[in-house]
């Protein structure tokens, strides 16, 4: 298509009110329709990122998007991602680079956010010289009066972009009237002006009952309801942040095969296991209870943005002896990342990385040790999975630290790259094993290979594939243009 289009922002009234699958779906309509767009988020807070083709990081959400969008993921989509480290510290991330970590306080004052909205912008732009339109998508609630002054995503985004906004809400949490009414009736006159339509997300049943409800939203705010969409369930995309974590599964199901993931504290990318949520007869659970830990056959310990204090947490919670009574049982015990440098024999940080410099003993079940550093491993990988010798994998890195074997000889889970072969993990057997590949159980060899372990005379259906992640995207689309009015978006996008 030729004509150039405004950009268009999805913001919400709150968190995970479905800001993100929103904008998913409608890069995805654009790129049905010809277009060639892009996803933006100027900051985004998450510990679930991605590594982008030229090594920088960015949030997860962002490079789902561009899937969607059907292009390779870049910083300049999301070019300040925080990844909290504590409950009052956050690493930042700047165009895909670590630039330290910073206290909330010292990150959110308002002098120190201006040369931030700048490099945002330029991002922006940049973006916006390649690619038309631009699909920005805004963080929480655009109606957080304390934060205005401090606003570098949501509305002072908006007025600087020209984009035509969609304030989006979900009416499962109840309350939408107010919700919607209070937000627009909080913002300032221009910022009000900006507003071209209400989405109410996530309606269980037959939409048309909520006719009258619509036609109520409309008096109210004087902004028309564009659309009012359904709830997807099973919807295979991936999540954005530590707040969808809830709509995992918590328990094991006695009927199936159960595999738990640890539930950390500071987990990151928990996304990683998605692959085995969907597999029939098999239940992926997340969870911090012994209990429930001690019921799964399979136990992971997923990645985490404070390796050493989430270590020190499964102590303190009796979780450590669980684990290790699992791997004594002879039941499989993998890690991933953070959970990696958790079974080796000490985590050292020299350095402070993760805040005071100090060394711990680790679960001790691989001969490895880790020593965490400053400078950040963040790549995408093709690997060969040394345990089938399946060839042609996918997965990508996001790490600090070098994780190297003690008396024993390198015995990796892979090797990365398709020329220098570059060893990863630490292989003991089918059931025991660590290494630091992001994305390892999207591949169907490692699924099939671990479930083999515990049900060799049966057959697994594996649903969550690259195809069928693209089947996702137009499932959503579809939905998303039979219950919004697609066309109205459209033409005022057009009248630049």
């Amino acid at each position: 298509m030729s004509k150039q289009l405004k950009p268009i922002m999805f913001v919400g009234t709150g968190s995970d009110v479905g800001k993100s699958i929103v904008a998913t779906g409608f890069c995805r309509i654009l790129l049905q329709r010809g277009y060639h767009p892009a996803p933006f988020k100027a900051q985004n807070m998450s510990l679930n990122s991605y590594p982008t083709p030229e090594e920088g990081e960015i949030g997860r959400a962002q490079a789902v998007q561009a899937e969607a969008c059907g292009i390779p993921c870049h910083t300049d989509m999301n070019p300040i991602l925080l990844k909290p480290t504590a409950d009052e510290t956050t690493q930042v991330i700047l165009n895909g680079r670590a630039v330290g970590n910073q206290p909330a306080r010292a990150y959110f004052n308002v002098e120190q956010r201006k040369p931030l909205f700048v490099e945002a912008m330029k991002a922006y732009d940049r973006l916006a010289a390649k690619f038309n339109p631009i699909v920005i998508e805004g963080a929480g609630s655009i109606s957080e009066v304390n934060l205005w002054p401090m606003d570098i995503v949501n509305m002072r985004v908006a007025l600087r972009t020209g984009a035509d906004v969609y304030l989006v809400a979900d009416i499962e949490r109840g309350g939408i009237f107010g919700s919607l009414y209070g937000t627009i009736e909080l913002l300032p006159p221009a910022e009000r002006a900006a507003i071209k339509g209400i989405i109410v997300n996530k309606f269980r049943g037959d939409s048309t009952l909520f006719d009258s409800g619509r036609q109520i939203i409309q008096d109210l705010t004087r902004v028309p309801v564009v659309g009012v969409l359904p709830y997807i369930p099973h919807l295979q995309i991936d999540a954005e942040d530590g707040v969808s974590i809830d709509s995992y599964e918590t328990r094991p199901n006695p009927e199936s095969i159960n595999i738990a993931v640890v539930r950390l504290p500071h987990i990151s990318n928990f996304t990683d296991f998605d692959t085995l949520r969907y597999i029939p007869g098999v239940t992926l659970y997340f969870t911090a209870e012994a209990k429930h830990l001690q019921a799964a056959d399979i136990i992971m310990l997923p990645g985490s943005k404070n390796t050493i204090d989430d270590l020190l947490w499964l102590r303190r919670e009796g979780l450590d002896a669980v684990i290790q009574s699992h791997h004594k049982e002879g039941r499989p015990l993998y890690g991933i990342c953070g959970g990696y440098q958790m079974m080796g024999q000490r985590i050292a940080d020299p350095d402070g990385v993760e805040g005071a410099s100090r060394t711990v003993e680790a679960l001790g079940l691989l001969p490895v040790e880790t020593i965490l550093q400053e400078g950040k491993a963040v790549r995408t990988s093709t690997f060969t999975y040394l345990p089938t010798g399946a060839t042609s994998c996918q997965g990508y890195e996001i790490h600090c630290g070098e994780t190297t074997p003690i008396d024993a000889p390198a015995s990796p889970v892979v090797l990365r790259g398709a020329s220098d072969k570059a060893p990863d993990g630490y292989f003991v057997s089918a059931r025991l094993w660590g290494s630091y590949m992001h994305g390892i159980w999207d591949n169907e060899q490692v699924v099939r290979h671990i479930l083999h372990e515990i049900a060799p005379q049966r057959t697994f259906t594996l649903e969550h594939t690259l195809k069928s992640r693209e089947q996702a995207y137009d499932l959503l689309a579809q939905g998303m243009s039979e219950h919004l009015d697609v066309e109205y978006m459209l033409d005022r996008m057009r009248s630049l």
